[in-house]
């Protein structure tokens, strides 16, 4: 019989999402391994990096009953969750990943960074003209999806669209202060009509291929195998959601806290070459995705305790990036930090595939911001988080430039 500790409400407030490291160090410090009685949290890095790499945790994270799915007419809003790379174990998981992940190798990600730069150099020459952006909307969300869009071959002119659909997805996907009630019907609105974009693509790519990610993976045949229609269009809404959503927080999460730390910002300014390290630091610091969960495929013995089968356990990566026992005063933000190796893209075998492509982009936008506008500042003191625990991001910022 487990101990189930007393129930946290402030870990799922709003409190917790405009600052969820003081309650973080807290449960680090005193509660490292918590059962709550509906799942197991995780709050130290050593615990996190071996949970994420352990093979008898899977990915098939939410146990729903099949009838109430039915009932509910929500099984197409799970039925396409569970069909993408997020949510499969092997050998689903390794099928999957390994057709997508030549369109993501560092050589042919690293293709991308003229087109990147360009994109970045547009966005910034137009705010420039104004003396002043609204980082997210403006620049940190436009960038990224430009470039997936560009990559699948979707058209970039759905901006609004995309965000619109992809805002409905991440609070289904990361949790949020909303009942689920306002949640689940403007997500299952989404997966529909984002399902239906793709299927009607998917048909076009299939009778006129092109040079784009969407014709190579409806294409795709890896030893006979191919993706199933299912599996394509789960998996396109999953590269078009995840490839601009890590990356638009990265941006806007690192952006706030170099202006907040002035004496890094001007370091950076100075020495344009830590920009690679930096923005590992800056995922580490405020990481673009605060937790991520896994199911127990047997009984598992951890640390003294006994995680039976079919247990949640949910990785608190944002508490692990902090973990003091990791890093030398892991609160303060240092650009010059070597050798990270933080948890913000995950850890195992469902390390994020995106991940060199987020790097890039991180890279090329940061870097870039910092050298044309040395001066930028903080329009506003408070700023206003978006409403997701899992994924970390704000809702706007205002910068003069």
């Amino acid at each position: 019989m487990h101990h189930t500790t007393e129930p946290l409400p402030e870990l799922w407030s709003t409190a917790a999402i405009n600052d969820p490291y003081p309650i973080y160090d807290r449960l680090r410090a005193d509660q490292p391994i918590r059962w709550t009685g509906g799942d197991w949290q995780i709050f130290r890095y050593a615990d996190a990096q071996a949970l994420l790499r352990d093979p008898r945790l899977g990915a098939d994270r939410l146990q729903v009953d099949p009838q109430w799915l039915i009932a509910s007419g929500l099984e197409p809003l799970f039925k396409t969750r569970d069909s993408t790379m997020l949510f499969t174990d092997p050998p689903d998981h390794t099928r999957l990943r390994t057709l997508v992940y030549r369109a993501f190798t560092p050589r042919v990600v690293e293709s991308y960074r003229p087109l990147v730069q360009r994109i970045v150099d547009q966005l910034l020459d137009a705010a420039a003209a104004r003396g002043a952006i609204e980082l997210i909307s403006e620049f940190a969300y436009p960038l990224p999806v430009t470039v997936i869009a560009h990559m699948l071959g979707v058209p970039v002119d759905m901006h609004d669209q995309f965000r619109q659909w992809s805002d409905s997805l991440a609070a289904f996907i990361g949790g949020t202060t909303r009942p689920e009630a306002d949640v689940l019907p403007a997500a299952l609105k989404a997966v529909l009509e984002m399902s239906d974009f793709f299927l009607a693509l998917v048909a076009e790519r299939q009778r006129a291929p092109r040079d784009d990610l969407l014709s190579a993976l409806a294409q795709t045949k890896d030893g006979g195998d191919r993706l199933s229609e299912q599996e394509l269009v789960a998996n396109s809404i999953l590269l078009l959601l995840a490839g601009h959503e890590t990356t638009t927080n990265l941006i806007g999460n690192g952006t706030l806290a170099l202006v907040r730390h002035p004496d890094q910002f001007a370091l950076l300014r100075d020495h344009p070459e830590l920009i690679p390290s930096a923005i590992e630091e800056l995922l580490r610091y405020d990481s673009p995705v605060q937790l991520t969960s896994r199911r127990a495929l047997t009984d598992i013995e951890f640390r003294g305790h006994r995680i039976e089968e079919g247990e949640a356990v949910t990785v608190f990566i944002g508490a692990a990036n902090r973990d003091p026992a990791q890093y030398q005063d892991p609160a303060r933000l240092d650009v010059t930090r070597g050798d990270v190796r933080h948890l913000s893209f995950g850890h195992g075998p469902h390390y994020c595939l995106g991940a060199p492509l987020a790097r890039l982009e991180g890279q090329v936008a940061i870097s870039t911001l910092v050298r044309r506008f040395p001066h930028m500042r903080l329009v506003d003191k408070q700023v206003v988080w978006r409403d997701n625990f899992a994924l970390r991001g704000l809702q706007s910022l205002h910068i003069e430039l």
